[in-house]
């Protein structure tokens, strides 16, 4: 599974100037491509909407080798409403915590050294004031779950994340395809996952020959499938292959997303 890795996270945006303002001058990122689109994204990439739409690529580095940030935005819609579901993106950036407290950007300290701040629409990120490591200061994403357990299952036994920290007590877990990677943080919450309009996904990328045995194996195991494997063109990039599953304890509207690698270059 070493060629698997976690991509982005997609998140709907209403104000670009702001959201914009946040990952460049807070967190330091850069803007890595930018698309226009005339109609909704046959993947749903864009949610549930059928309109204009655009899409912004933001990280710390290029997307081949980094976790980066997936901003859509669709023409007309100035807010979502948030549930439940994101807990929050954890990045270690002495720079980025810098760079908030001289923009006046909102912090709060909850422990020592970590600091809770807010991007636009009120997606949380947790801020560790530290030097960020070689390979990615995205440290992990961390997404709630109805039933920890379950959640486990299909992670680490069906799509084969390692599993790196477990604690029943505060139930949480974290997982992962590699030591120096993105990681997936899971938080078992009470009741039930809540994704209101603002719902998100987690992309992942695997080699093109494994797409539709794992799809095949979700379909055995009576997985959800949101997306059967559909090819998506990308301007000035590859195209990719993408299939769309549900985790069972994240209820079924929410999705993580399985990228192939590249297969054919514009």
């Amino acid at each position: 599974m070493a060629t698997r890795r976690a991509l982005h996270f997609v998140f709907k945006v209403g104000n670009r100037f702001q959201t914009a303002r946040f990952y460049r001058d807070v967190l330091g990122m850069k803007v890595l491509r930018h698309e226009e689109f005339e109609e909704g994204c046959k993947a749903t990439c864009n949610g549930p909407y059928d309109g204009k739409w655009s899409k912004t690529m933001v990280g710390f580095g290029p997307e081949d080798d980094h976790f980066v940030a997936e901003l859509t935005y669709n023409y007309g819609i100035k807010d979502y409403k948030l549930g439940n579901d994101f807990k929050g993106i954890t990045v270690a950036s002495s720079q980025a915590v810098s760079n908030a407290k001289k923009l006046e950007w909102p912090l709060t300290e909850i422990a020592e050294g970590v600091f809770e701040t807010e991007a636009p629409g009120g997606y949380k990120f947790y801020l560790q004031n530290r030097s960020p490591p070689q390979s990615d200061p995205v440290l992990k994403v961390t997404l709630a779950v109805s039933d920890l357990q379950k959640s486990l299952n299909y992670w680490s036994n069906l799509l084969g994340m390692k599993i790196y920290e477990k604690d029943e007590e505060k139930q949480r877990a974290l997982l992962g395809y590699a030591d120096n990677r993105c990681k997936l943080e899971l938080q078992g919450i009470k009741g039930a996952v809540d994704h209101a309009a603002a719902f998100g996904r987690i992309a992942f990328s695997c080699p093109q020959k494994e797409l539709p045995d794992l799809e095949d194996l979700m379909k055995r195991e009576k997985q959800k499938i949101l997306t059967p494997l559909v090819s998506l063109d990308t301007p000035g990039k590859a195209t990719v292959q993408v299939v769309i599953l549900a985790d069972p304890a994240m209820a079924a509207d929410k999705s993580d997303e399985w990228f192939a690698k590249q297969i054919k270059r514009k």
